[in-house]
């Protein structure tokens, strides 16, 4: 209170619910500081309260003297309520329109207005990062900063996918989500839109949905030991180890280690001429025992 005692001002920084926009006001008491917010932000002095930018907690004569200098504070004209500056300014940003550009641009002018925010530094920062989507941007020279860390011969985002994806192919020796059509936690990734999309793209998996270790390999054993090699449907198990027919690209998180269960066709592992020609043995086999 010693403060307000000796009739010094405070200095703060007001802004209205409705806008970003900041102004420097010196103030003894709360009285004051509503008559000249008031004042500059055009509102009524009758009824509006005074509340913490952060939280929302409502400014009191006594909690007024007890702030720092620069605290920043919101005018709450009555009938309004301020439910803290993240919660407000993710409001903001997504009342601006659905075109991209408007939303980085709100975005990147709420960042820099708030240098000490940690935590609303982080959630601009992230939505920036998913915001400002390059993948129409193909080569080296148009999109520098996607090729941090890949080596020169690459000269386009493509072929270096190419190159991540046929590697990752002959590595993918995992298991997955394997039962699911869509991610329950809603994962979602655009490689080609930034540096760091590409560097969490390889932390995917390649998931077998028919296990690769545990059931194709196998399976493709016992065909071969009890088949010939020409009667093999090789074309069933290429499927089954190479193409999204039986892959799926998932979350590490979402990585389900156990055991799926699921079994090779037992009528699609040989050709379709061969199982017929055994049809066509066994139908004749028959017919003799009966006659």
């Amino acid at each position: 209170m010693g403060q307000a005692m000796s009739g010094k001002c405070k200095a703060v920084k007001i802004r209205g619910c409705n806008n970003i926009g900041k102004y420097g006001v010196a103030a003894k008491d709360v009285k004051e500081l509503i008559k000249k917010g008031c004042k500059l932000l055009k509102l009524p002095v009758v009824g509006t309260d005074v509340c913490l930018y952060s939280d929302g907690t409502r400014v009191t004569e006594e909690y007024f003297h007890t702030l720092s200098d620069n605290t920043e504070l919101v005018l709450v004209p009555r009938g309004q309520t301020w439910s803290g500056g993240v919660v407000h300014d993710i409001g903001l940003l997504l009342s601006t329109g659905s075109h991209g550009g408007e939303l980085i641009k709100a975005a990147k002018e709420l960042l820099s207005g708030d240098e000490h925010a940690d935590k609303k530094r982080k959630i601009l920062s992230d939505l920036l990062l998913n915001l400002e989507d390059k993948s129409e941007l193909e080569s080296r020279d148009d999109d520098e900063d996607w090729f941090k860390g890949v080596a020169s011969r690459f000269k386009t985002k493509s072929s270096y996918m190419k190159h991540s994806c046929e590697n990752r192919i002959r590595n993918y020796t995992k298991e997955g989500s394997f039962d699911q059509d869509v991610c329950s936690s809603l994962h979602s990734i655009n490689p080609y839109s930034s540096q760091e999309s590409r560097v969490v793209f390889s932390t995917w998996n390649l998931d077998h949905r028919i296990e690769k270790g545990r059931t194709i390999i196998p399976a493709l054993i016992d065909v071969l030991q009890n088949h010939k090699c020409s009667n093999v449907n090789l074309e069933y198990f290429y499927h089954l180890l190479f193409t999204r027919d039986n892959l799926k690209l998932v979350h590490i998180v979402c990585h389900n280690k156990e055991a799926h269960n699921l079994l090779c066709d037992t009528k699609k592992v040989l050709r379709q001429s061969a199982n017929s020609h055994g049809s066509e043995q066994k139908a004749r086999a028959k017919k003799k025992r009966l006659m």
